[in-house]
């Protein structure tokens, strides 16, 4: 199985347009020893031909620019984008289907039942789909039993129904169902090997717990450094937690859960928000971060397994 992070970012990107924290503005003025980032996606493969889309960013057209593997160039109109699948309804992780509305046939996508009616009632974009290429969606199951992903024979996935939040526009704001928010557990079927994606995690639950643990490689959420991080920068009135998002520090912080896992696990954090100190590379909240063996997703990363 291949992992290719095509956006590693929060909502916003890095730099985000509007922002002047220390991170934004010293990236800007090459005073910061950080990278690009833009909004968060992966692509997975089982055979480097075709791949499935983990999230569709704002980002995309930069993204599909800047990994010439999903453009095989083999006619007039293609892509290796064989699928498509939503974790969540975010705005930060759907609206890169706008951009895809070219595709010459439906595309396949595999969403929970919460997402799907998110996307055809509070941000219908599904429904605006219907008049350019369409959509063939197929349902996530959400009672941990694994499914397949008809162009991806090679790889087994389940979903892992996580406590996080639903987007402000949906009617679960505030108020979380399940399914909202999904954790992906995926493995490879030739190595048996298995990647656990989770961008958008608000608390570890037990389910969440094991399929970390089960994980060769766990990838996951990154948001912020502290809790109170945008409210102490006064750039919002909510906290990390109050998004959907555990922090890294704290206690019962990110870190410390990944501390736990077995010593065979890659943990690498994504989805970091241009606030976190973490995107400076001379930081100590980076250093901290390699001394407990974790690292920090950037796009255009591979991971193998």
């Amino acid at each position: 199985m291949r992992v290719h992070v095509l956006g590693s970012a929060a909502g916003g990107g890095f730099p985000q347009w509007n922002c002047n924290c220390r991170n934004c503005d010293g990236l800007r003025r090459g005073t910061l020893k950080a990278r690009r980032r833009t909004q968060s996606s992966i692509a997975l493969s089982d055979d480097g031909a075709r791949w499935l889309l983990c999230n569709a960013s704002p980002d995309i057209l930069q993204q599909l620019q800047d990994f010439p593997a999903l453009q095989p160039a083999r006619a007039l109109r293609d892509t290796a984008i064989a699928a498509l699948l939503l974790i969540d309804a975010q705005i930060d992780h759907s609206t890169g289907l706008y951009m895809l509305r070219e595709h010459r046939q439906p595309l396949a996508l595999w969403c929970t039942t919460p997402v799907f009616e998110d996307l055809t009632r509070g941000n219908p974009i599904l429904d605006l789909l219907k008049h350019y290429c369409g959509i063939d969606r197929h349902e996530i199951p959400l009672d941990a039993r694994p499914f397949d992903i008809a162009p991806m024979p090679g790889l087994q996935f389940t979903a892992i129904p996580l406590r996080s939040n639903a987007p402000p526009y949906s009617p679960h704001r505030d108020r979380p169902v399940p399914g909202d928010n999904i954790g992906l557990l995926v493995q490879s079927r030739d190595s048996g090997r298995r990647l656990f994606y989770a961008p958008g995690l608000g608390e570890i639950e037990p389910p969440v717990w094991e399929a970390m643990r089960s994980a060769d490689v766990v990838l996951i959420d990154g948001t912020c450094w502290r809790d109170d991080e945008l409210v102490a920068l006064g750039a919002s009135k909510k906290t990390a937690r109050d998004m959907g998002h555990l922090p890294q520090t704290g206690a019962g912080g990110m870190v410390e859960w990944l501390a736990e896992l077995p010593s065979r696990t890659r943990r690498i954090l994504i989805h970091i928000n241009n606030t976190n100190p973490i995107l400076d590379e001379d930081s100590a909240e980076f250093a901290q971060l390699r001394a407990a063996g974790v690292e920090v997703a950037w796009d255009g990363m591979d991971i193998e397994l």
